[in-house]
């Protein structure tokens, strides 16, 4: 979740701070320090000189799959009549632990209809 808050506050943004995760996501600043402090010491963030978050190409690359998950999933659940922020949050659930092989299905099932 981190990692695709990161990714698309990024996208809006010119710079994002640990702050500006805590907001978004409404957790509290310590419990984002704490997350930012592991994702950067398993290489997927790092601060530049001003004190933003940059993803790293490993970052981005997790970031784009986890989203990409996120949003199919969201998709496929707004399909069969779920509530859009409902689906949203269903799809976060599941896209930590659905396989690739029934992901792909989702994505054939969605590209027919």
């Amino acid at each position: 979740m981190y990692l695709e808050t990161i990714y698309l506050l990024a996208k809006e943004k010119n710079g994002v701070r640990s702050v500006d995760v805590a907001d978004h996501m409404g957790f509290s600043k310590p419990s984002v320090s704490r997350a930012v402090g592991l994702l950067k010491r398993d290489g997927y963030v790092k601060t530049d000189e001003e004190g933003f978050l940059v993803l790293t190409e490993l970052g981005i690359r997790t970031a784009e799959r986890v989203f990409e998950r996120h949003t199919m999933l969201t998709r496929m659940l707004v399909s069969i009549g779920v509530p859009e922020d409902l689906a949203s949050e269903d799809a976060c659930r599941i896209e930590h632990v659905i396989s690739d092989e029934t992901l792909e299905a989702v994505k054939r099932f969605l590209e027919k209809g």
